[in-house]
C-alpha cells in the first residue's frame, strides 16, 4: 500500500505541476483535489480486491465490481463538482487531474495487488 501510495501522490504532484503550467493557478485545486480522489479510489480498490485474488472467480469479479463502482462514483463526483461551481472545477483540469492520476494507478494496479 505504501508503494502505490507513494506513486499516486507522485503522480498528483505531477500532474498538478503539468496543470498549472497549462492553465496557471486556477487549475491548482482541481489538479490537486482530484488527484488525491483518484488516489484514493485505488487505494480502497486494492484493498478490497487483494484479500480475494486466490478465491474463485466469482468473488473476484464481485470485487472487481465494487472498484468498477468506485471509479463511476468518481466520474460523479466529478460532474457535480463541475456543475455546481465551474469556476472552481473547470472541466479540463479537472478531469486531467482525475484521469491523470487514475489511469497510471489502474495500470500499476496488478503489480500492487501482489
Amino acid at each position: 500500500m505504501r508503494a502505490q501510495i507513494g506513486v499516486g501522490l507522485g503522480l498528483t504532484v505531477l500532474v498538478t505541476a503539468i496543470l498549472t503550467a497549462v492553465w496557471g493557478r486556477p487549475a491548482l485545486v482541481p489538479a490537486t483535489g482530484f488527484g488525491i480522489l483518484a488516489l484514493a479510489i485505488e487505494v480502497v480498490s486494492v484493498a478490497v480486491l487483494r484479500p480475494v485474488m486466490a478465491q474463485s472467480l466469482g468473488r473476484v469479479m464481485a470485487r472487481r465490481g465494487i472498484g468498477m463502482a468506485l471509479r463511476l462514483m468518481g466520474i460523479v463526483v466529478f460532474v457535480l463538482a463541475v456543475v455546481t461551481d465551474r469556476e472552481l472545477f473547470p472541466p479540463l483540469p479537472s478531469a486531467f487531474g482525475y484521469l491523470g492520476v487514475l489511469v497510471p494507478l489502474l495500470f500499476m494496479e496488478p503489480k500492487f495487488l501482489k
